[in-house]
C-alpha cells in the first residue's frame, strides 16, 4: 500500500482506506494478523503515531482488533460461516508454511478436497 504525499488526503487516511480496502476485496481475512504499527510505519516510511492513528480508527470501526501483546488483526464480520471459513483458511495456510508446503501446493490439495467432498 504506497502512501502518496502529493494528495490531499492524509497519510493516517491512506493507511486505513487500505486496510479497509484489503478486507473488503479479501486480500486481508478474518484472523490476518497486521503488521506491528512500527514495522508498518517502517515500511511505509511513516510516523508510528500516523499508523497508530489509523488503528486506532479502525478498530473503532469494527475493522480490526487489538489483543494487547498479541498484535492486531482483521476482526470476525459479517456471516458467522463465511468468518469461520476464513479462519480455516488462515490456520491451514500457517501450518502449511510452517509444514514447508508452497501455496500452490496447498491450492492444489483444497480443490482436490473439494472435488472428492462432492
Amino acid at each position: 500500500m504506497p502512501i502518496d504525499l502529493t494528495t490531499d488526503k492524509p497519510p493516517f487516511e491512506q493507511v486505513r482506506s487500505g486496510i479497509v480496502a484489503g478486507v473488503r476485496t479479501g486480500e486481508l481475512i478474518a484472523g490476518t494478523r497486521l503488521p506491528t504499527v512500527r514495522a508498518l510505519a517502517a515500511e511505509l516510511g511513516l510516523a508510528p503515531n500516523t499508523v497508530a492513528k489509523a488503528y486506532r480508527e479502525l478498530e473503532q470501526d469494527g475493522v480490526v482488533v487489538t489483543r494487547g501483546r498479541s498484535g492486531t488483526f482483521v476482526a470476525e464480520a459479517g456471516d458467522s460461516a463465511v468468518a469461520a471459513v476464513q479462519s480455516a483458511a488462515t490456520a491451514y495456510a500457517r501450518a502449511a508454511r510452517r509444514a514447508g508446503v508452497d501455496a500452490d501446493e496447498a491450492v492444489r490439495w483444497v480443490r482436490a478436497a473439494f472435488d472428492a467432498d462432492h
